[in-house]
């Protein structure tokens, strides 16, 4: 049930909003509840999804405030001290080192090999996924703490980012070939796209992003911020922060990035995307094989 509406808080309308998302409730219940006391179902839908959406980039200049992510040179995270190797304020970058060990990278690579299939987009028009030119690779998506080593990186790129477990999406593990690339995009859901409203429903907007590369590619394959003329090179083990959604619910352009052309050998990474709101739904791209890795 969500919590009570008083329409005597007319200017509150938003937080009153922000507070049921965050407690996990549906958008038709929150909508249901704001048209019961009488405000017009359509305006109740416009500014429950305004809120899942984010601000359109460009309205206003984007805001950086403080990251939610430890400022120390030494991060504590769930199980294991990540060093920082370098932070940048503008996009809001971080490079950090070792957040995986050697042996969880080939791990996790070797979870992946049975469960890759072609990567796709989201259609910007239907929402539905589909296979680009812009990204030629292979992917699969873990379940959230879907066994208990999955579980143990998911807590600790949790406690890494300073974001809930539960408002993270599973581990996306991706691979490209030599030749393999994904053209210029941003991590976050377009909000002038009618596409990402699906993907909103459930936990919102997404607010940052975490790289972290399984394996060294011979060439190629850097990670470049097209926007802000940075590029970051795989490093088995280094993760790559980048946070694009504000507490104003702005979203940043600067983070626009490609996954640059493997010259040479391969590239494996996991994609990790905290949402705005929480959401216990989450859960991999199907259903995960009856024989996942259940090895702590």
């Amino acid at each position: 049930m969500t919590v009570a509406l008083d329409f005597s808080w007319r200017g509150r309308i938003k937080s009153w909003i922000e507070v049921n998302l965050e407690q996990g409730h549906s958008v038709d219940s929150i909508v249901e509840a704001m048209a019961n006391e009488g405000l017009d179902k359509e305006a109740a839908t416009t500014a429950v999804y305004g809120l899942l959406r984010g601000k359109i980039p460009g309205a206003s200049p984007y805001e950086y405030d403080p990251s939610p992510v430890s400022p120390e040179r030494v991060v504590r995270a769930h199980d294991r001290e990540v060093p920082v190797l370098l932070r940048i304020e503008k996009p809001q970058l971080i490079l950090f080192d070792d957040v995986f060990s050697a042996d969880e990278c080939d791990r996790v690579i070797e979870m992946a090999q049975d469960r890759l299939q072609p990567s796709a987009t989201i259609d910007p028009a239907t929402g539905q996924f589909e296979q680009a030119d812009t990204r030629t690779s292979k992917s699969c998506t873990f379940g959230v703490s879907e066994n208990p080593f999955v579980d143990r990186l998911d807590r600790r790129i949790s406690a890494l980012m300073n974001w809930p477990l539960e408002r993270g999406e599973g581990l996306q593990v991706v691979h490209y070939k030599t030749g393999g690339q994904y053209m210029p995009h941003f991590d976050y859901f377009p909000p002038a796209d009618p596409g990402c409203i699906p993907h909103l429903i459930s936990g919102g907007q997404r607010t940052a992003t975490l790289i972290v590369y399984l394996n060294d590619v011979e060439a190629g394959g850097s990670t470049f911020f097209s926007r802000a003329g940075i590029s970051f090179s795989p490093r088995k083990g280094q993760a790559l922060y980048f946070r694009y959604l504000n507490k104003r619910g702005q979203l940043d352009p600067a983070t626009e990035h490609a996954g640059q052309p493997v010259l040479s050998g391969e590239k494996w990474i996991i994609n990790k995307w905290m949402r705005r709101y929480g959401s216990s739904a989450w859960s991999s791209e199907g259903t995960p094989p009856a024989n996942s890795d259940d090895r702590p």
